[in-house]
């Protein structure tokens, strides 16, 4: 997802056409989904005929149609973003919501989204039980997808797809295998190695934390085969139903964990903050944020969650005038979402911290690279 919205945000067109969906992931909620696309591509498409020459509409209209008839609307999640442009269209069903709307600019509309997957802790939970293993991706407390053998990501995979079974030589089953401790303990761990294996061959494209989810002795055994322990943020032993609920269920019962983490992300971000201040490495006046940010100097961007800022901005001079009136000629009602955007461009990276910890007094910070 991350990588799709850097490609996005990259990539400049005329027309680049931004459209949003509100979806439903449940029947029979999602059966009003297809109408709920139909409305937004009808605006998509009043506007393209106004407004650009028929040649230009009728190239992105055609593309959009391809790719929106063949969608399935049991499989979406929350929001149904398009991207299109005369080249391609981006169909992306996201964890998050929305405002239901269409965008047509030189940019696609992508800042919402990259403030929303910023704030997000996004992340797989792997379920080890000794008959079998699932894994799930997960934003926050929404559940992203169940990975299944027949899933476009697996099927490449040089490793077990998930849904993975245990069918090595013990298994809780087997009436006439050597049942000591040792036995069982080699058997669930060499199995347990196979899970990892598949685990870390999808974590190598995403690069995302893992939860461990299982009772005591599966997750301890776990952690000693697999390959990268620090990678696991938080273990939870007592959640219920880990071969049969649902994938929701499941993340249901991880959230005390997330949250746990959650927090100790924001602690360790206050710490980063305190040293770069201590190191002479910290901006915290708007314009001095926006310059650095400009220029390429930002590593760490922190902002207060919900922090909007309009302003007149000056590319040629690298200045930001702030403004009360976002209306005003020549005022961007987002200033806060640019200097973002341009932290990233430039390989530095977005923490959004919750206003109990980054105040009023103190919306935005910069650590600098030097």
């Amino acid at each position: 997802m991350k990588a799709t919205l850097k490609s996005l945000r990259d990539s400049n067109a005329n027309p680049a056409v931004s459209i949003f969906v509100k979806t439903h992931r449940e029947h029979p909620a999602n059966e009003k989904d297809s109408i709920a696309l139909k409305n937004q591509l009808k605006i998509a498409e009043e506007r393209l005929t106004n407004e650009y020459d028929k040649r230009t509409a009728t190239t992105i209209l055609d593309n959009i149609y391809k790719k929106t008839n063949e969608l399935n609307h049991n499989h979406n999640l929350d929001t149904l973003a398009i991207f299109a442009s005369t080249d391609d269209v981006q169909v992306i069903r996201m964890p998050i919501d929305t405002t239901e709307r269409v965008m047509i600019s030189h940019r696609f509309a992508t800042r919402d989204l990259v403030r929303d997957m910023a704030s997000a802790v996004h992340y797989y939970a792997v379920v080890l039980t000794r008959e079998g293993a699932r894994l799930i991706e997960a934003s926050n407390d929404r559940v992203v997808r169940e990975f299944d053998k027949e899933d476009d990501v697996q099927s490449n995979m040089e490793n077990i797809r998930f849904p993975i079974e245990n069918n090595g030589l013990y298994t809780t089953g087997d009436s006439g295998t050597d049942r000591s401790s040792n036995n069982e303990s080699s058997y669930l761990k060499e199995f347990f190695n196979q899970v990892d294996k598949s685990v870390q061959e999808l974590w190598g494209e995403h690069k995302m934390p893992l939860v461990a989810i299982g009772d005591a002795k599966n997750i301890g055994y776990y952690k000693e085969v697999c390959d990268r322990p620090d990678n696991i943020i938080a273990t939870v032993s007592n959640a219920t139903k880990l071969e049969d609920g649902s994938a929701q269920h499941i993340i249901d019962s991880v959230q005390e964990a997330v949250e746990s983490y959650r927090k100790s992300l924001h602690q360790a971000a206050m710490g980063e903050i305190d040293k770069a201040r201590g190191a002479n490495m910290l901006q915290t006046d708007l314009q001095e944020v926006y310059r650095s940010a400009f220029q390429g100097v930002g590593e760490t961007i922190y902002v207060r969650r919900g922090y909007i800022q309009s302003a007149k901005i000056d590319e040629k001079a690298q200045t930001l005038s702030i403004s009360d009136d976002s209306t005003t000629e020549g005022v961007t009602d987002d200033a806060v979402g640019e200097i973002i955007e341009h932290v990233i461009n430039n390989g530095g990276k977005a923490v959004f911290l919750p206003e109990n910890i980054m105040g009023k007094d103190q919306p935005i910070a910069l650590v600098t690279r030097y």
